[in-house]
């Protein structure tokens, strides 16, 4: 399985691991694949550390970095971060704290050890991702830098391209997919709303090949929906160059999930997600609980827009995911994760995902030429 596509960024196979775990970036990068480290919610002193530390084990092996700017969202324009979080929090309603905070105490998820320690904002702005894309131009290994929601701006694509690497953006529409184009990105995600965290609303079997022949001779990653060589096999007979993994990462030997959180996604089947926007502002797919229920409830505060949504549930991701091993913490718990997660049933290594996805591709090409060439 080889593409233009690992010529360019001088990998082996066209496999892409979203991830926001260090060590999944360099056990997938070193298996022949390339690891694409999700740095939204890091600070640059933060990224800063998990960049020294990818780098001090990766050898030559190449990398990428995910940053997210929205197209649009509350407050864009404003380019300091500590001028958009005054100017943002002021806009978020008591009320909306309020339910935040009785949802977590009504399934006795504990307090945060330090009160006074600040969260300040968790990215989705262009005033936090541009310091942590300044972070990864300055690592020789990262050869690619993704946007996760919407077309990056012109001056950075512009400046990443100056760096000699290249930018790839996702998306889940084809008019997205022109944008992106118009604009000067190098690689198209396509990604179906089958996918984890931030998709539209149509499906990968239909939306691939919209995309590709919209955005041809651009190369495209197909995302949404990949769990085995078999939907490997379908996207690159569609015409990607390359699959763009997220969900499958979740829940490897590498990642750093506590085991009570890989056995919430081994117990779900692919019925059991939904699209939510109570976390981030935006629909983003996830597993169903009485957080994402309880703000689509019509008498219940309605979910803000990106990014004021993520300053009031941000005390609840920290707190749930430190205290995930709390049963009815679960509950209130944000667990992001595509409808491939009803083909998650178990651990497995980082490199042997890459190895199955391999062989099982092999074993669809066979499969398909003995019914083309039964003789």
């Amino acid at each position: 399985m080889r593409t233009p596509i690992c010529e360019r960024l001088g990998i082996e196979v066209p496999i892409f691991a979203f991830t926001h775990c260090r060590d999944v970036v360099v056990a997938v990068s070193k298996a022949g694949g390339l690891g694409v480290l999700g740095a939204v919610g890091f600070s640059p002193e933060r990224l800063r550390e998990e960049l020294d530390w990818i780098d001090a084990r990766i050898g030559d092996k190449p990398y990428a970095v995910d940053i997210v700017i929205p197209q649009k969202y509350e407050g864009i324009g404003t380019l300091d971060p500590a001028e958009l979080e005054k100017q943002l929090s002021a806009m978020v309603p008591q009320g909306h704290h309020d339910f935040a905070a009785t949802l977590l105490r009504e399934h006795g998820v504990p307090e945060w050890p330090d009160q006074d320690e600040r969260i300040g904002l968790l990215g989705w702005t262009e005033a936090t991702a541009a310091p942590l894309l300044e972070e990864a131009l300055k690592r020789p290994n990262v050869k690619l830098i993704a946007n996760a929601l919407g077309t990056p701006p012109k001056d950075m694509i512009d400046r990443i391209h100056a760096s000699g690497r290249l930018v790839a953006a996702l998306c889940g529409k084809v008019k997205q997919a022109l944008q992106h184009k118009r604009n000067g990105v190098d690689i198209i995600v396509a990604q179906g709303s089958e996918g984890g965290g931030h998709t539209g609303e149509v499906g990968s079997v239909v939306l691939w090949p919209q995309i590709i022949d919209a955005v041809a001779p651009l190369p495209v990653l197909a995302a949404g929906g990949i769990g085995n060589g078999r939907q490997v096999a379908a996207a690159l007979a569609m015409g990607a160059e390359g699959v763009w993994c997220g969900s499958l990462w979740l829940t490897v030997a590498e990642a750093a999930a506590e085991p009570e959180e890989k056995e919430c996604y081994f117990a779900a089947t692919s019925e059991d997600t939904v699209r939510s926007p109570s976390w981030t502002g935006k629909p983003a797919r996830m597993l169903r609980n009485d957080w994402t229920e309880a703000w689509a409830a019509p008498q219940n505060p309605k979910p803000l827009p990106m990014p004021l949504q993520g300053l009031v549930s941000a005390d609840a991701m920290r707190r749930t995911y430190r205290y995930v091993a709390v049963a009815e913490t679960r509950k209130v718990g944000f667990h992001p994760i595509g409808q491939v997660v009803g083909q998650i049933d178990h651990v497995e290594t980082s490199r042997g995902v890459v190895q199955r996805l391999l062989q099982e591709y092999a074993d669809t090409l066979e499969r398909l030429n003995r019914i083309t060439d039964p003789d």
